[in-house]
Formats: C-alpha cells, sequence, structure tokens
C-alpha cells in the first residue's frame, strides 16, 4: 500500500518539535541550579537583583536562574515551555531577541525602582513574553497569538493581578516591568513574526454579487444588457 506524505503536514510538525527545543533546554537548566542549590546546601538567593547597589547589578543577569523553592520554580516551568515555544514558533527570526530585551529591560528596571530586597525568579520574564505575544495579538487581530497568552492566564492564575502589590512576598514589580517591557517590544517589533488577519471574503458571494451587477447596474443611465 502506497502512503501519500503530506509535506505541510511534516513541516508543520517540524516546525513544533523546533520550537520547543530551545524552552526545553532553558527550563531544564533553571532545574539543574535548583538541584545544584538544594543538594550543596547553599542559597544562590544573593545573586538576585538587589536594587540600586552595586552588587545587585550581578541580578540582571542572574535572577531568572534563581528560585526560592521547588514550588516557586515549579509554578514557573509550565508557563515558559506554553510561552518560549509559542513565541520561537510565531517569531522565530526576533525570538531570541525579544526573549533577551525582556530579560535586560525588565530587570534593568526592577533594579532601579523595585523594593529593597532580594528580587529572584523567572516569572519577569513570564510575564514579558505573555504581554508581547497578548499585545502583538492585538495589534495584528491574530486569534492564534491571543490563544497562547489566555491559555498561560488560565493555566497561570492569578497572572493579570500579579502586576499589583497585594502580596509582599512577591515582586510585583519584576512582573510588571516585565509585562512593560513586553509590550514596548511587541510594538517594537510589530512588522515581524505572523501576518495582520484580514476578513476573506467568500468568493460566491462575490460572483453572486457581480452577476446582479450585470444585469441591473447601470452606466449613464443606460441599462446594461448580457
Amino acid at each position: 500500500m502506497e502512503v501519500i506524505k503530506n509535506p505541510e503536514a511534516q513541516s508543520f510538525k517540524s516546525s513544533v518539535a523546533g520550537s520547543i527545543v530551545l524552552p526545553f533546554l532553558f527550563v531544564l537548566l533553571l532545574w539543574i541550579i535548583k538541584l545544584i542549590e538544594i543538594y550543596s546546601g547553599e542559597s544562590f538567593a544573593d545573586f538576585g537583583i538587589v536594587p540600586r547597589t552595586l552588587s545587585g547589578l550581578i541580578g540582571i543577569l542572574t535572577t531568572v536562574f534563581i528560585h526560592a523553592d521547588i514550588n516557586h520554580l515549579l509554578s514557573n516551568t509550565f508557563p515558559l515551555l506554553i510561552l518560549g515555544s509559542g513565541l520561537m514558533f510565531f517569531y522565530r527570526d526576533v525570538a531570541l531577541k525579544v526573549f533577551i530585551l525582556v530579560w535586560l529591560m525588565g530587570g534593568f528596571w526592577v533594579w532601579l525602582f523595585a523594593r529593597e530586597a532580594s528580587h529572584i525568579g523567572a516569572s519577569g520574564l513570564i510575564y514579558g513574553v505573555a504581554s508581547f505575544l497578548f499585545f502583538s495579538g492585538l495589534l495584528k487581530k491574530n486569534r492564534n497569538l491571543l490563544a497562547i497568552s489566555m491559555l498561560t492566564v488560565f493555566l497561570y492564575g492569578g497572572l493579570t493581578w500579579g502586576i499589583f502589590p497585594v502580596t509582599d512576598h512577591i515582586s510585583w514589580e519584576a512582573h510588571l516591568c516585565g509585562g512593560l517591557a513586553g509590550m514596548l517590544c511587541a510594538f517594537a517589533f510589530r512588522s515581524e513574526g505572523p501576518p495582520k488577519e484580514e476578513k476573506q471574503w467568500d468568493d460566491e458571494d462575490e460572483d453572486d454579487e457581480n452577476a446582479e451587477w450585470k444585469i441591473t447596474g447601470t452606466t449613464n443611465g443606460s441599462d446594461l444588457k448580457n
């Protein structure tokens, strides 16, 4: 029996698989770092962002790798995988640029404006990428991008409330700064990624309208004849 392969379907599967690789490796690295911290008995919290201190500047680069405990890391794992894969799939050409810009801009703003504490975790990245996909979806009116962000809001309960100072031990500043960085990136890269969705016209309806025009339309007061 001859098997007919669909090149488009194979290409889609390949793109999906390729989009998962980097987010998966990034999350794997986070888990490796956490396991090293646990088994070494050392706390890496000093590598977080400590606002307006010279020693805290290094946290802009390292904070995303540090998590308070397993539950903290677990809560960030699935959103990073989902959003990271969505970013890679829809914005492959600029995904790393967006990721790095959200990482650095959000971290720097936390260093400038946040409370005096050690701010740790990858939640700022999550908010940044979610914000980027959400506002990109709005700008392009793309349902697929919006669906990914809505799925993350559903899975990552309280995503919207996370940008407000409702819980003392949560860095809402990192969430807010990451979200703003993602929004700015959405505007900066609005010409990248999937095209804006346009309204599709029904060819059959258009043909019917043309046929009706040929029968009843007029030019210079004279009836058109077939």
